[in-house]
C-alpha cells in the first residue's frame, strides 16, 4: 500500500522556484496515484490569489499548474485560515476549491499523513 504524503507549500509564487517545485512534486505524485494532499500555508496562500500578474515580476505563471491538480487526481487541497486572513485574502474569491482549516484542524491534518514535506 502506498504511503500517504502531505506537501506544505509556504512560499509565495514570486519568491523563487520553491512554489513551482512544490507543485511539481504534487503533480508527479498525482501521476503515480499516490495518496497525497497539498496545504497552502504562510505566504504559500498567495499562490491562491486571484488575478495574479507574474509577468510583471518576470516570473512564470503557476495558474496552469494549479488548475492541472484535479486532472492528476489531486483533490485534497487545504489552506490555513490564519494565513489567508493575515494576508488579506478572502476564501470566497480563491480560484481553487480548497478546504480552509483553523489551527486545530491543521495539526490534525498533518498527523493524518505518513510523510510531510515542507517547501
Amino acid at each position: 500500500m502506498a504511503r500517504s504524503m502531505l506537501i506544505i507549500t509556504r512560499q509565495s509564487p514570486w519568491s523563487g522556484p520553491t512554489a513551482r517545485e512544490a507543485l511539481d512534486i504534487v503533480l508527479a505524485g498525482g501521476a503515480f496515484e499516490l495518496p497525497l494532499a497539498l496545504l497552502f500555508l504562510d505566504d504559500g496562500v498567495f499562490q491562491l490569489a486571484p488575478a495574479q500578474q507574474p509577468a510583471h515580476l518576470q516570473q512564470k505563471d503557476l495558474t496552469a499548474n494549479l488548475q492541472a491538480l484535479a486532472m492528476f487526481g489531486v483533490d485534497s487541497l487545504f489552506a490555513a485560515k490564519r494565513s489567508l486572513e493575515s494576508r488579506g485574502l478572502d476564501e470566497t474569491t480563491l480560484p481553487l476549491p480548497v478546504e480552509v482549516l483553523d489551527d486545530a484542524a491543521l495539526g490534525a491534518l498533518i498527523n493524518r499523513y505518513d510523510h510531510v514535506i515542507t517547501l
